[in-house]
């Protein structure tokens, strides 16, 4: 078992591994990325993962020269080659290189990263005592500037931020309003709430990451017969709800216990939350399984 790169067809040991300084992504910022579980020797949710990144490099105008295809291929070699049966892959995709903000500057093709590593964001004991969260005093940007749909690297510098005022607080995650008000997301997170057994929570319009984990839950909660609702959200809402949760590739599905010091319910992981908890988990065991593919 061990952790890997593969960078533009090389591959190497995640400790030697570097990109070229004049990286657009390295420079300005101008890539995108995709975090992806690998549970029980499964990649999870793959497709899914990539139609969104190859959307992105369309929004972008990125010139991909490897096909979706063949990038899914090269994704489960890696892992192979990796042998890590649980754990995370990073994939990126920038522009290219080359020194300078225009884009007609970049004269290779896109730069694309495949890192087979292990990542837990949070103590398996927090998964049974919840998380407290606080409102951050950093907004999500405006639709005007950048679709929060779009998963791009630059657009994560006020999400840094933001969780660096939640880690001040003690918080576990910091909830990012719109520049409206409304309930947007966390740090890294979608947010749920339960009120009187219905699942609620904010529309992608409000100016979120449309989470591939939440829209698999949003998916599994149907499929258990329970409502969901896609909804404009304020904290009054989160504090006057029966339970909350967050999802997340890497955070999973977390209960959220406390917002800004003030219980959410009882202040404990509630049986619903822990219910949609144990679809998500038997769910994880389904996916692409790990074998080296013939390109």
């Amino acid at each position: 078992m061990q952790k890997l790169v593969w960078y533009n067809g090389e591959v190497s040991p995640l400790e030697t591994a570097s990109v070229p300084a004049a990286d657009h992504a390295h420079l300005y910022g101008d890539g995108l990325f995709e975090g992806i579980r690998i549970y029980g020797g499964k990649v999870f949710k793959l497709d899914e993962h990539l139609a969104r990144l190859y959307f992105g490099c369309k929004f972008l105008g990125y010139k991909m020269e490897l096909d979706q295809p063949t990038l899914r291929n090269k994704i489960l070699e890696v892992c192979a080659m990796s042998e890590i049966e649980d754990g995370y892959i990073r994939l990126n995709v920038t522009r290219g290189t080359a020194l300078g903000l225009d884009p007609k500057a970049v004269k290779t093709p896109p730069n694309i990263m495949i890192m087979v590593s292990t990542l837990a964001l949070y103590t398996p004991e927090m998964y049974d005592t919840g998380l407290d969260v606080i409102t951050t005093s950093y907004r999500v940007a405006p639709p005007s500037t950048l679709d929060q749909r779009l998963k791009c690297i630059g657009r994560y510098a006020y999400h840094i931020l933001a969780k660096e005022e939640a880690n001040r607080a003690g918080a576990g995650e910091g909830l990012m309003l719109n520049h409206e008000g409304y309930v947007a997301e966390c740090t890294g997170d979608n947010l749920f709430i339960f009120k009187d057994g219905v699942i609620k929570t904010p529309h992608p319009s409000q100016g979120l990451l449309q989470g591939i984990t939440r829209d698999t839950v949003i998916a599994l909660a149907r499929k258990a017969g329970i409502e969901v609702q896609e909804v404009v959200m304020t904290r009054y809402d989160i504090l006057s709800a029966d339970e909350a949760f967050l999802t997340g590739t890497a955070a999973e599905v977390i209960p959220m216990i406390t917002l800004d010091d003030r219980p959410i319910g009882d202040g404990k992981p509630g049986e619903q939350t822990k219910h949609i908890i144990s679809l998500f988990r038997e769910e994880t065991k389904t996916g692409t399984p790990i074998q080296p593919v013939a390109v």
